[in-house]
């Protein structure tokens, strides 16, 4: 019997032909592809522009630049996200500060509220397994807390000082795994300030490696102007890009400033415009009909901690389906995963807490600090979900569940 993955990505025929038109076209890199994915990803996201760049990683390290977060500065994040969303806070010399997390695996906002101090330029929920964070209490947060912030006074960015015409902590919402989700009835990426996406290979929606930015800052903040700069930061300053050097006379250009290089090319770009295309009418039902298999078998035992993908106020996208073993110890947990495998299904786990992880420890952060993250953490299996996947595979997959659990839990 062949192994079950765990996420491999959708590419069919008519990814391989969007991709071998963009080959024939003769233009690879940043160009009219590009562009229509950016467009196109702004109208999905009900907001006037989107940037698409090279990774979550880059896109959000930019944003955090941008509004001049430094050392001395603090960038609140959670304890339970991946390691990208503390790492490109180090990047730029800040700290982060970690809070714990709530039971549907999202940042607390009440913890975010205690940890607001006078250093705190920058906060980032984390939108987990395809769930958005509780972005409008956040942002309340957020807006509640102006009186601490203190901002810098001698930053110009493109003429102007974002953090004295914001007047508070920006909220870059990290939702690498939540393209398509919504909150209060609306797509993510037109809640927080600024919202970053993943189109990494194993996401919902994939570019093969890539990013994007959501731009939603409030007045006087223009988008158009946002994009401007965000464009030219990503391409070592540099006034135009190559597509607009095209035009006839065009070659000249000026470096604004030393920026960095992380745009997206028209070939990530062809393979992101096929697959936002059938999104809502393919991908997303199919991976929530898998979700639903899933809970509707395990919903009956006890043992098995079915996770939440719907509430008044957000409905998932339905990236993992993260489920947790009751009373397992951590222990447990690797020896059940190990039995899965053994039936030659692929599971995988999200994440191993960033106080767990040698660097962050050697920070001087501790576990014990985020009893509520260990506890989610420890017991958690993510399993597999992809549009390929047939029902008789995810039959499987139960099966093995259920038969490691006894294995191992008796």
């Amino acid at each position: 019997m062949a192994m079950i993955p765990f996420s491999p990505p959708r590419i069919d025929d008519r990814t391989i032909k969007a991709v071998e038109e963009a080959l024939r076209s003769g233009w690879i890199t940043t160009g009219p592809r590009t562009k229509e994915f950016e467009r196109r990803l702004a109208a999905y996201c009900g907001v006037q522009r989107v940037i698409a760049l090279n990774s979550w990683t880059n896109a959000c390290e930019l944003v955090l630049r941008w509004y001049g977060v430094g050392p001395g500065d603090e960038v609140i994040v959670p304890a339970y996200t991946y390691c990208a969303t503390a790492n490109i806070v180090m990047h730029v010399g800040a700290k982060p500060v970690m809070v714990d997390v709530m039971d549907d695996f999202t940042m607390d906002p009440d913890l975010v509220k205690r940890a607001l101090t006078n250093r705190t330029k920058a906060i980032i929920p984390v939108d987990i397994g395809g769930l958005p964070a509780d972005l409008t209490a956040i942002m309340r947060v957020a807006e509640e807390g102006c009186s601490l912030f203190t901002p810098k006074v001698n930053l110009r960015v493109a003429g102007s000082n974002p953090q004295m015409r914001l007047g508070r902590a920006l909220v870059i919402s990290d939702a690498a795994h939540s393209f398509g989700a919504t909150v209060g009835g609306k797509r993510t990426g037109s809640q927080a300030d600024i919202t970053g996406f993943s189109f990494h290979a194993v996401k919902n929606l994939t570019t093969a490696e890539g990013g994007a930015l959501a731009f939603n800052l409030p007045e006087p903040f223009d988008p158009e102007e946002l994009y401007r700069y965000f464009n030219t930061m990503s391409l070592h300053g540099q006034s135009k890009d190559a597509l607009a050097k095209t035009q006839p006379g065009a070659w000249r250009y000026d470096v604004a400033f030393p920026g960095w290089k992380c745009n997206m090319t028209d070939v990530q770009a062809a393979i992101g415009l096929v697959e936002l295309e059938r999104f809502d009418g393919e991908t997303t039902p199919r991976r929530k009909a898998i979700c639903e298999r899933y809970s509707a078998t395990f919903r009956d035992d006890d043992r098995l901690l079915t996770p939440l993908f719907k509430d008044a106020d957000r409905e998932s996208c339905y990236h993992l389906y993260m489920l947790r073993i009751a009373g397992a110890t951590e222990e447990q947990r690797d020896a059940i995963i190990t039995a899965i495998a053994q039936r030659d299904v692929s599971v995988n786990v999200h994440f191993i807490p960033l106080p767990m992880l040698s660097f962050y420890e050697g920070q001087g952060y501790r576990m014990a600090d985020y009893p509520n993250t260990y506890r989610l953490f420890s017991n958690e299996i993510s399993l597999p979900v992809y549009f390929d996947l047939t029902d008789g595979q995810v039959d499987q997959v139960i099966a093995a569940v259920k038969a490691a659990l006894k294995e191992v839990m008796g």
